[in-house]
This record gives C-alpha cells, sequence and structure tokens, in this order.
C-alpha cells in the first residue's frame, strides 16, 4: 500500500496497487527478469543508482511486511547484506513492525521473480544484491 511521495511513476503506480502479500523486486543491474514480469530500469550506469537507494526510496512509499534474499548474498556479499538489515530493522521501527527476512537459493529467487508484480532494476554491480519484498497493510 502507497504511504507517500515518489518521482517515478512506474514505481508509483505499481506501489499504490500493490495488495497484501503482493510482491515486488529490487535487483542489481545483472538479475535475468522474466518476460512474464514487468520489468521497471532505473540503471543509468554501473552503480547508479545503487541498490540501497532504491530500496530506501521505494520503502518509503511501501509498506512492507517481509523480505526474501538469496541465500548467497551473506557469504558472497556480506557487507551489503549487513547494511540492507540495518536498512530494513529502520524501516520496521519506523513502521512499527517487524520485518521477517527468510533466505531461499539464488536458483528459487530468480524462479520467484516470476511471481512479482514488477522487477525494478538498480544499476548496482555486485553479486546478489536483490531483495523480493512482500506488501503489509497500513492498518
Amino acid at each position: 500500500m502507497k504511504k507517500g511521495v515518489l518521482l517515478n511513476a512506474e514505481v508509483s503506480a505499481v506501489v499504490s496497487r500493490l495488495g497484501h502479500t503482493d510482491q515486488i523486486v529490487i535487483c542489481d543491474a545483472g538479475l535475468p527478469i522474466p518476460a512474464v514480469t514487468q520489468r521497471i530500469d532505473l540503471a543509468l550506469t554501473q552503480g547508479v543508482p545503487t541498490f540501497l537507494q532504491v530500496v530506501g526510496v521505494v520503502t518509503q512509499e511501501m509498506q512492507v511486511e517481509s523480505a526474501i534474499l538469496a541465500e548467497e548474498m551473506v557469504h558472497q556479499n556480506p557487507q551489503l547484506h549487513q547494511a540492507l538489515l540495518a536498512q530494513l530493522i529502520q524501516l520496521g521501527q519506523h513502521q512499527g513492525n517487524t520485518i521477517s527476512v527468510s533466505y531461499i537459493s539464488h536458483q528459487a529467487f530468480k524462479a520467484q521473480t516470476e511471481h512479482s508484480r514488477a522487477v525494478i532494476r538498480s544499476g548496482e554491480c555486485s553479486p546478489y544484491a536483490n531483495i523480493i519484498l512482500c506488501a503489509g497493510v497500513t492498518f
């Protein structure tokens, strides 16, 4: 459910149409995006915008109940993993809930993207910088 102001019209439209448990993906520049899933490409060049920037802006608009990460992120990109967890904890405190985080294999993650309302592509060029955000409700 939409919470605030977002400048990108495509991202704003997707967030405004989310219902409880609907999913959107924010990904790095390399994640394959299924042809059946809406693609919103924000990537300008390597690292612009960053994965964390996109997560931060989208979650200002979206009520998040849970998140799914690739288990490979823990060991292959530990610095980003820790920064993302900190961002999710802060978001949960702001929203007044605890955001549950679950881990699946990268292969399962790629398959799960087919069930998402949209995939938002960042310019991030570090491994496994991907998240599936599951929508909550604001009431």
